[in-house]
């Protein structure tokens, strides 16, 4: 255990005492540091301070102290290294600085396997590609598109493992190139969730990609652990894009909090009779997204120069051709 700082062995076992995102948890850690919120669970009698609200601060104790055991730290960390997995945190090597923009919401630690060194390259270098599970042949169609074109430019894609839309992202870019994907999931990385992607999620690994949570490995993916991973979907990268997704579905929240957290936020406009796109269609329409048609447009998203919004080489010809040429009224008299 000796290569484990005192902070990251605080950080992990405050990580399985509470839930993922929990707002007490951070702002505790932002007002008094990790190691001193770690004892106030330890110690009934320590008083909660004064940045939390009293009852809630009482009932977060109350709760994370049930969820102790003995050697639950020894427990974590020799899951961890039975089944190959890194454990990042935040100010060592592999974190990616851009969790800092979620605040107090921001992880606790992370669990990875593979290449963390895709966490580490630009904001700018990576867009979410996320939608629905039951996605249609028209969601899969430009999904695949859009996926393959940004991992070849090269982008690195990031998803959530799921079924669908997730799943077809991932695939479009290990065809277009390795180490071009990061599968963010829900539950422990030992059992990656679903099961039924396991060869998916072997693919990622081989072909130098990687999986990350930040839940512990043995623990299982549940509501609100798939409800918290929206904001780190959101967090990681530059810009989302929302290929399909229906009127109730989760990727919506990563929509959400990709536009409350600053991020470009892209939607594919669907036929206006495919429930699948009745989400798209409402990010649209209340202003929070983009409409995205074309790899052009997340390129624009992801590099907003004057470059990148010029008229294609056509078009330029054209409106030259059309422009008022200043020297033909030279010479005339004003009218």
């Amino acid at each position: 255990m000796s290569e484990y700082t005192a902070d990251t062995i605080a950080r992990i076992t405050l990580a399985v005492l509470t839930e993922p995102g929990d707002p007490v948890t951070g702002q505790l850690v932002q007002a008094i540091g990790v190691t001193e919120t770690l004892a106030l669970i330890r110690d009934p009698g320590a008083a909660i301070p004064s940045q939390v609200d009293p009852v809630a601060g009482v009932r977060w104790r109350q709760q994370a102290a049930s969820l102790q055991k003995d050697a639950l730290t020894d427990e974590l960390i020799g899951l961890t290294e039975r089944h190959g997995l890194r454990i990042l945190t935040p100010h060592r090597p592999g974190w990616p600085t851009a969790l800092a923009d979620l605040g107090h919401a921001a992880p606790l630690a992370l669990w990875a396997k593979g290449n963390p060194e895709l966490l580490t390259a630009s904001l700018s270098s990576r867009v979410t590609i996320t939608g629905a599970r039951a996605a249609t042949g028209y969601g899969v169609q430009v999904t695949r598109e859009f996926a393959w074109q940004l991992a070849a430019s090269p982008r690195i894609l990031v998803s959530g493992g799921a079924y669908g839309i997730d799943a077809e992202a991932h695939r479009a870019a290990l065809t277009a190139r390795s180490a071009s994907t990061i599968a963010v999931l829900a539950g422990g990385l030992d059992r990656p969730y679903p099961q039924a992607h396991d060869d998916l999620f072997r693919r990622i690994t081989d072909q130098g990609g990687l999986l990350l949570s930040e839940a512990a490995p043995g623990y299982a993916p549940t509501k609100g652990r798939f409800e918290a991973r929206s904001r780190l979907l959101a967090a990681l990268s530059a810009a989302t894009v929302i290929p399909e997704a229906g009127a109730r579905s989760g990727s919506l929240r990563v929509a959400v909090a990709a536009y409350e957290l600053g991020r470009q936020l892209g939607a594919i406009p669907g036929p206006i009779t495919s429930a699948n796109s009745a989400g798209c269609h409402r990010l649209l329409a209340e202003g929070l997204a983009e409409v995205t048609t074309s790899v052009g447009d997340v390129e624009a998203m992801l590099d907003p120069t004057p470059a990148a919004y010029q008229l294609p080489p056509a078009y330029q010809s054209a409106a030259r051709r059309t422009a008022p040429d200043p020297g033909r009224g030279a010479g005339r008299p004003a009218l």
